[in-house]
């Protein structure tokens, strides 16, 4: 197996959703997310956190379930955004990285916030900090921080344990408890990187005709972490 194919192998195979989001600690803020499917909910909410947090997959997972709902959504990216929005009225307005928003789009979130509640609008927006850490338009800065405000709080060990032990029985896969262990101690610290590496770990047996092996992810993990950031030991 070649380098690009495992990096091929490593990406999510699921569209990110609520329902395949690990809660950990975030079960209030789930509960919340899950909400704003309903069209006659009009929340406000921040959610904060760094890459790698599952903030990303928190945004794409409310906006298919408002889909399904069929509440009308619209979702961009703070950069992406200008001096016009246009979103429907009864709508999910979704933005993320906040902290990316120019002067005028600024200007532009601010405005939509003042006419959110005329129209029915649900709001939710993201970021990597809290709402005191943003370095935006005073104005706006205050009234995303008068939203509710979340932070999207790290999953313990054990969650990560747990999440890899379903993710491997969802394929077929007879994984120790050893190689999870070990999984955890050098693989990267977000679960979307563990998840990839255990696919990669699977294509790799059944390609290798090789048993899902201790020497076999320490292949894996070598040649993922060669082609990021140079050789390292296991």
């Amino acid at each position: 197996m070649t380098r690009q194919q495992l990096l091929l192998d490593i990406r999510p195979e699921d569209a990110p959703s609520l329902d395949n989001f690990v809660v950990g600690d975030n079960a209030e803020l789930m509960a919340r997310l899950t909400g704003l499917a309903d069209p006659r909910v009009f929340d406000q909410i921040f959610l904060w956190g760094p890459p790698g947090s599952g903030r990303s997959h928190l945004l794409r997972g409310a906006q298919a379930k408002a889909k399904a709902r069929a509440r009308p959504v619209m979702r961009i990216d703070g950069a992406a955004l200008g001096d016009e929005l246009a979103p429907a009225p009864g709508s999910l307005l979704i933005v993320d990285d906040v902290e990316a928003l120019s002067e005028i789009a600024q200007i532009t979130l601010f405005r939509t916030f003042n006419a959110a509640r005329l129209v029915g609008l649900a709001l939710l927006l993201a970021g990597e900090t809290p709402p005191l850490r943003l370095a935006l338009r005073e104005d706006l800065r205050t009234r995303i921080g008068a939203t509710l405000v979340y932070e999207v709080k790290p999953l313990s060990e054990a969650d990560k344990a747990d999440a890899l032990r379903r993710h491997a029985h969802a394929r077929g896969m007879r994984v120790d408890k050893s190689l999870i262990a070990y999984l955890l101690r050098h693989g990267r610290r977000d679960l979307p990187s563990l998840l990839g590496v255990l696919d990669a770990l699977d294509r790799a047996s059944l390609e290798q005709q090789r048993a899902l092996t201790l020497p076999l992810l320490r292949d894996v993990l070598q040649t993922i972490m060669e082609f990021d950031d140079g050789p390292r030991a296991f």
